[in-house]
């Protein structure tokens, strides 16, 4: 594996605080660039809120080569409509399935989709996990990058150590970070802590929960990782 460019992944909606002059609000959004093409992974919950945030983090729609989409929940989806009416050329990743007039509501705007099923190469440098199946069905991001994996999560529903299995079991290298919403507000000390050991039996190198996984687990995962958490929140860039 030989990646030139560094990435850098920014975060462009998080119902946490990062940049003081961006607006929090439930839902998640990471805006990627390194790669062969920019991806957006998720477009938070309103439109207006995803454009008004990248605008003042520099990022116009029309930097955007491909949307991914984890799942079909509106904080996800949201701002999706709000961005192909200012870009048409953008292509959407999305799982196989989603319901019919999400796709239509795709093409009526000129824009394609990309049905997703099983762990495929999206680009060189850039892959879906497939649909991972739990009490929500769910894909997560992988990329590439000159320290190792990626991966990016929308809300882990499948469960996020049911997720880091099959990537590190998928594609044999280390993971350098994993990133985005890990679904455990509500999880007891003890589960999550439980989860914690398994991300340092796989040996994941730097974590960065944030969206939907609760400040009891931030707060435990920072302490587990020390100087390997990555505090993460609406505006953060990550330079890999």
């Amino acid at each position: 594996m030989s990646i030139k460019a560094p990435l850098q992944l920014t975060i462009v909606y998080d119902n946490n605080p990062f940049t003081e002059n961006l607006k929090t609000d439930w839902g998640f959004s990471c805006f990627i660039k390194g790669l062969e093409k920019t991806i957006l992974f998720d477009t938070g919950t309103h439109g207006d809120i995803l454009l008004a945030n990248m605008k003042k983090l520099g990022i116009s729609p029309m930097d955007i080569d491909l949307v991914f989409l984890s799942h079909n929940h509106k904080d996800h989806t949201g701002g999706l409509e709000a961005l192909l009416e200012i870009n048409p050329k953008i292509q959407v990743w999305l799982p196989v399935f989603f319901p019919s007039d999400l796709k239509y509501l795709i093409t009526s705007k000129g824009s394609s989709f990309v049905n997703t099923d099983n762990f495929k190469q999206i680009f060189q440098g850039a892959y879906t996990t497939g649909i991972i199946t739990g009490w929500i069905k769910e894909q997560s991001l992988i990329l590439e990058s000159n320290k190792g994996l990626i991966i990016i999560t929308g809300c882990a529903h499948p469960r996020i150590t049911k997720i880091i299995t099959l990537v590190n079991d998928l594609i044999k290298q280390n993971i350098h970070l994993v990133l985005g919403g890990f679904h455990l507000s509500g999880f007891e000390k003890h589960e999550i802590n439980q989860i914690i050991k398994k991300f340092k039996t796989i040996e994941i190198e730097n974590v960065g929960p944030c969206h939907c996984s609760g400040a009891e687990a931030r707060s435990l995962f920072r302490t587990a990782y020390a100087d390997n958490y990555i505090k993460i929140g609406v505006g953060k860039e990550i330079i890999i």
